[in-house]
């Protein structure tokens, strides 16, 4: 049987939040930017939102993946640091990037090479593999989270009552009535900021304009930001296009994290090299010239120094020194620097547990 057959029985009505009847049989969703006018029978930009008989059907009822891993390969650097994550994905996503590392779940519907599959599971047995494994966040990520936020959020809702903290990694291509719709149940927010030329975002699948707005929204409502740039060469690495990124950053807040990873070359764009250590220290640099309290370089655990480490923006003592996923020492004192009790913007625990999974193997929750 076809995958897209599949999935079309792994679906629940979309949230009424999240779609719009526009008359004759004619639905707008709003779970992405998007706003698809889908008619009946018809599928969204995403490919898993469809309407049937003038109901939007979402995505439910099971995960492509589900792993307990490092918090800090999400990366979440001002959440719950040295703590895991149980993560879960699902299938396809609103946007096509020729640079996808989670390619085999998120074009699956457009990528006959994709070849990741769904498998059935409840949100109670979800929670529960939390539980067992003492994780204090739960995140949806691997796919595109705000295409799937209406199961999502049933996870969330058994998550909370749990007191287990949620959050989605996600590229940001969100509307004002999906942020509504998740504020609820959702914390911790990583965006993506892939680009700061329009015309690059519309060849990866969305707007420049729409994932800004984003961002700022998120920072309004009291979401934790974070923002990651992956740094391709020849791509988004000029300085002046990591300038407008920062200063954009910055003029948000300048207590929003800013993760800027180093490109590997992966899917379909194996036509130039992987970042460059000397080129994240570059933009940090940038990053924090425009006014940027916290940037972090990624994917280069090691070969950056200690910019990988989190330094008190007030006394410039190092709080949590890391290398990698792993965090080799944390000296916050609740969410304050010890040596001068300036407060530190981030999700933190008063007394954190030590993590107990290595950071280089994370455990996959079978369901």
């Amino acid at each position: 049987m076809e995958l897209s057959t599949i999935l079309k029985d792994l679906v629940m009505e979309a949230a009424p939040e999240l779609s719009i009847d526009e008359g004759r049989g004619r639905v707008r969703c709003v779970a992405c930017a998007h706003r698809c006018l889908i008619g009946d029978g018809k599928e969204g930009v995403c490919r898993v939102r469809f309407n049937e008989g003038g109901t939007i059907k979402a995505p439910a009822g099971y995960v492509a993946g589900l792993a307990v891993d490092p918090i800090e390969k999400k990366p979440f650097y001002h959440a719950f640091p040295g703590r895991d994550a149980l993560s879960f994905g699902m299938l396809g996503c609103d946007f096509h990037c020729s640079y996808c590392q989670n390619w085999v779940s998120s074009q699956t519907l457009r990528d006959s090479h994709a070849t990741a599959g769904p498998v059935r599971v409840d949100p109670e047995r979800i929670v529960a593999a939390g539980v067992d494994h003492g994780v204090p966040v739960i995140v949806s990520t691997y796919n595109e989270p705000l295409i799937t936020a209406d199961w999502a959020t049933q996870i969330f809702k058994s998550a909370k009552e749990a007191r287990i903290t949620c959050g989605f990694v996600s590229n940001g291509y969100a509307t004002p009535e999906v942020i509504e719709y998740i504020r609820p149940y959702v914390d911790l927010y990583k965006v993506d900021l892939k680009s700061f030329e329009d015309r690059d975002y519309r060849r990866l699948g969305g707007t420049l304009k729409a994932v800004l707005n984003t961002i700022a929204l998120l920072h309004e409502k009291g979401f934790w930001v974070e923002v990651v740039t992956l740094v391709v060469p020849g791509f988004n690495d000029s300085d002046d296009e990591i300038t407008k990124m920062a200063s954009f950053i910055a003029s948000v807040s300048p207590d929003i994290p800013w993760h800027v990873t180093a490109f590997r070359p992966d899917y379909k764009m194996n036509d130039r090299p992987r970042t460059r250590a000397e080129s994240l220290v570059r933009v940090c640099e940038i990053g924090k010239a425009a006014g940027l309290r916290y940037v972090y370089p990624g994917n280069a655990a090691g070969g950056v120094g200690d910019l990988e480490n989190t330094r008190c923006h007030a006394c410039n003592e190092t709080l949590i020194k890391r290398r990698g996923f792993i965090v080799e020492d944390n000296r916050m004192k609740g969410n304050s620097c010890p040596d001068c009790n300036a407060i530190i913007p981030g999700v933190w625990e008063r007394h954190p547990p030590r993590r107990t999974t290595g950071p280089g193997m994370p455990i996959r929750v079978c369901v």
